[in-house]
């Protein structure tokens, strides 16, 4: 009994001197850092092999996360949309096919260049109908600032979307050109909507689009080469199929009734390589449709309101704290959740899936949102970024180099400092445990 109680005491002594010793670089690097000194910072280190937290500052506080939103988003997708993506569904008959849209966010995504689904319907003859009675939702989400409408990383969700749900502008300048009336300036995908030039001449090229419209007013700038993405007001499927019209070479037309048969599933890509794109480039109009296809999948319908509430009363339901969550993508100032509702579902993530899945989809030192970041730890650290105006997170897999397997999530909010500078800051804590530990 008494070496029993030696060796716990001995546990102890060195757990409490492991989130000293913690404690001290996050409090010398983070939370005393002269960029954070307004700012709320949570912390929290798991170690899943030993079943135990190695440091925990203010980690069962509430944070808005950002992008990191986007983690439970990606487990809800690796958990439901299997190995493929349900790109359409469908009815087929003598004389027709029937459509029901997924909200699969590849198709016709310049990112995708298979597109099995489109030369489908290319190839048929038949006349093609559609219905989005399964769409149950906003274009815009709840929180969403809404005078970003117009801004690349705001594209409108909807239940087909097409191009990602935005037109790319380009403005080329000839060599040699004097003037902006030399410019050349064309839409990938090409319009038929209303597009007006701006009479006078800027610095920079520009694209706006009228709310609820779609009116584009260009301002031609004095770039050789400008590409500016703008997102399409989709009204519903209408947008998208007045798009479909020259891409298909057919009319699709909403359907007034519909056959009585089950429908039949037309699959387009490997879910993991959308998983990997919307998780490396922090895509949020991916996101979104993930949650949404996530919804029709398990609810028949496109509502994040329901399929939220369904997620947190099933998966989620033994998080350490009750997070507030709004979205799909963290664009929202409403998603509340805390450092350690990140490890929970990291570990949650690490024991339910391969390491080989996980760490193709997240991106490591060096790539995707990291870039410039954790070079010397690629292969040792896989993380989701996080970046709102004040709002900084990081959550993510990391072994230190002693071998350690840890997971981590540090999410700073309301910070005035440079982003560059907050994100040095995190790095600086990081790169110190991983030589220490």
């Amino acid at each position: 009994m008494k070496i029993i109680k030696i060796c716990v005491l001995s546990l102890c002594l060195v757990s409490c001197s492991l989130q000293k010793k913690i404690d001290k670089a996050a409090t010398r690097d983070l939370i005393k850092d002269k960029s954070l000194a307004a700012a709320h910072v949570g912390i929290c280190i798991y170690e899943p092999s030993a079943n135990k937290y190695w440091y925990n500052y203010q980690a069962d506080k509430y944070f808005v996360p950002a992008s990191n939103t986007k983690l439970f988003t990606l487990y809800a997708g690796m958990k439901f949309l299997g190995d493929s993506i349900d790109g359409i569904h469908y009815q087929e008959t003598k004389d027709a096919i029937y459509l029901q849209p997924t909200g699969d966010p590849t198709f016709l995504h310049p990112d995708f260049l298979n597109q099995p689904v489109v030369k489908w319907l290319q190839q048929t003859a038949k006349k093609v109908y559609i219905t989005d009675s399964n769409w149950q939702e906003k274009p815009l989400g709840y929180g969403w600032a809404w005078d970003d409408y117009s801004s690349y990383y705001m594209a409108e969700r909807s239940p087909l979307p097409v191009y990602g749900n935005v037109i790319k502008w380009t403005q080329l300048r000839q060599q040699g050109a004097s003037s902006a009336e030399d410019n050349i300036v064309y839409s990938e995908p090409e319009v038929d909507w209303k597009v007006k030039f701006n009479p006078a001449r800027t610095s920079a090229f520009n694209v706006i689009r009228r709310r609820d419209e779609n009116v584009f007013e260009i301002s031609q700038g004095k770039e050789i080469l400008k590409v500016v993405e703008v997102p399409f007001y989709t009204k519903g499927v209408t947008s998208a199929l007045e798009l479909l019209k020259d891409t298909l070479q057919k009319e699709v037309t909403v359907a007034e009734t519909l056959p009585s048969g089950n429908w039949q599933v037309k699959k387009s890509q490997p879910t993991d390589s959308m998983f990997r794109a919307m998780i490396h480039t922090s895509d949020n109009f991916m996101a979104e449709q993930t949650l949404l296809m996530v919804a029709n999948k398990q609810l028949g319908v496109m509502n994040d309101g329901r399929v939220i509430d369904t997620l947190l009363n099933s998966v989620y339901k033994d998080l350490p704290q009750n997070p507030t969550w709004v979205d799909g993508s963290g664009l929202s100032r409403y998603n509340l959740f805390t450092p350690q509702d990140f490890v929970w579902l990291l570990s949650k993530m690490k024991n339910e899936f391969s390491w080989q899945r996980i760490s193709t989809i997240l991106p490591t030192g060096n790539t995707g949102t990291l870039k410039g970041y954790y070079k010397t730890l690629s292969n040792n650290l896989y993380a989701k970024t996080g970046t709102l105006a004040g709002q900084i997170a990081l959550s993510g897999y990391f072994t230190t180099r002693s071998n350690k397997q840890l997971v981590f999530s540090i999410l700073i909010n309301n910070h005035h400092a440079a982003n560059v500078d907050v994100r040095k800051a995190i790095e600086k804590f990081l790169l110190e445990v991983y030589e220490r530990y």
